[in-house]
């Protein structure tokens, strides 16, 4: 690892450069009256040969998507199948929802699309759902199962 350089270089943000900083955490020197350098929240995802996040990586990050009405996430409830890659640049996402008729359907696939669609390499999500096999609380994470039971749930 390289001592830190203190040299700004410059990157766009919302079409305006901000400098980088060469230091451990990417800010400016102390008594600079420059702005901290704004991170990407995937830019140290490591990248597989194919140019994308590996398929783990994309399913972790399927952990930011909260189902609305329970209030976790949706791997962790067990309604994400599936993440693969069918070629590059491609993520399909084969999951399932609570109920046929979710009326949150098209807020779970949109923030499943922004999510992985915000990851690098990842040009084009698709969202499939299913409900083969039907989802059932059998599927909860064992974490979520105990907590949704601390609060009087039966699951």
């Amino acid at each position: 690892m390289s001592e830190p350089t203190n040299v700004p270089s410059s990157t766009l943000v919302d079409d305006e450069a901000v400098p980088e900083y060469d230091t451990a955490d990417g800010n400016a020197p102390a008594g600079s009256a420059e702005p901290p350098r704004q991170r990407h929240p995937f830019e140290d995802l490591p990248l597989e040969e194919d140019g994308m996040p590996s398929g783990q990586d994309l399913m972790n990050g399927l952990r930011a998507v909260v189902d609305p009405e329970i209030g976790y996430n949706i791997v962790d409830l067990g309604l994400v199948y599936e993440v693969t890659k069918p070629e590059r640049g491609y993520a399909h996402v084969l999951m399932t929802l609570t109920s046929m008729g979710c009326p949150l359907t098209e807020v779970i696939h949109q923030q499943c699309s922004v999510i992985l669609g915000a990851m690098p390499g990842v040009d084009r999500v698709e969202v499939e759902f299913t409900f083969t096999p039907p989802w059932s609380t059998d599927m909860i994470a064992d974490y979520v199962r105990e907590e949704l039971r601390a609060m009087g749930m039966n699951v």
